[in-house]
């Protein structure tokens, strides 16, 4: 029976499935594998198991194999490529200041054999880059090419220090960017200002959603912002809800407010 193993090639990268052969591998474990662009290395984060398809994965599509376990050269290949990585990045952000672009480089990545370059960039429009991939084959004699991202996976791939105080999680763990609505916020009780809500990213920050469903399902039994209720102290408006403590504050006719549990609320 064949198995499969959970390859990943970047920290927190989306993990990828591989026909493990017949090698014993472990988490941990760095391996050689086939993929689209040639070979590459990756870390294996899901040991081998079992799959019951005898010639497509899980994913219903035929498994590309691990091709051996790294080696000491292939760390040295490694090192190589990052030192490649490092001067071309020197080397194209002086080119696009030559040539006046607007453009925000901040990654540079090599092809594991380091016959391609791939330059990572961010900008609020279109950019015409053909002279700046002329001058960058030039130097480095090499496959190029230009990738424009957005400004959530540059966070991603550039990591940093969110406002908790901890790495950001899209750079942790997060391996796909979710939807993230400014009524999460509102359900969750949180400030609406876009300075305390945001990340580093300027976008909504992703751990919005990590209690949203949770908080979603308590208050489902919650009487809603503006319903008048009727408390063992008076009559009311329900002006705010606190999920976590499954109480709701309440203002009352003389404008006194309280807080008290769901369970306690008479009725309208």
């Amino acid at each position: 029976m064949k198995k499969v193993v959970g390859i990943r090639f970047k920290h927190a990268g989306k993990v990828y499935d591989f026909d493990s052969g017949a090698f014993v591998l472990h988490r941990g474990d760095h391996v050689i594998v086939e993929t689209e662009q040639g070979l590459g290395m990756g870390m294996v984060v899901i040991p081998p198991t079992p799959y019951d398809e005898s010639t497509a994965g899980p994913s219903g599509k035929p498994l590309k194999k691990v091709f051996r376990l790294a080696n000491p050269d292939d760390f040295s290949q490694r090192e190589k490529n990052i030192e490649t990585e490092k001067k071309a990045h020197t080397y194209c952000l002086s080119c696009i200041r030559e040539l006046g672009l607007k453009m925000n480089l901040f990654s540079v990545e090599s092809s594991f054999d380091g016959s391609k370059l791939i330059f990572f960039f961010t900008s609020e429009g279109r950019v015409d880059f053909r002279q700046l991939v002329k001058m960058l084959v030039k130097e480095f004699g090499v496959r190029v090419e230009m990738r424009q991202v957005g400004i959530r996976n540059q966070a991603k791939m550039c990591g940093g220090i969110g406002r908790c105080g901890r790495e950001i999680c899209c750079s942790a763990f997060i391996e796909r960017f979710g939807p993230v609505s400014i009524r999460m916020a509102k359900e969750q009780g949180l400030s609406l200002n876009p300075t305390k809500i945001s990340g580093q990213c300027g976008r909504l920050m992703c751990c919005l959603t990590f209690e949203h469903e949770m908080y979603h399902k308590v208050q489902e039994n919650f009487p809603k912002i503006g319903a008048k209720v009727t408390t063992r102290d008076g009559k009311g408006k329900v002006v705010r809800h606190n999920a976590l403590y499954n109480r709701i504050a309440v203002r009352l006719e003389n404008g006194e407010e309280i807080e008290t549990e769901v369970d306690k609320i008479i009725g309208d």
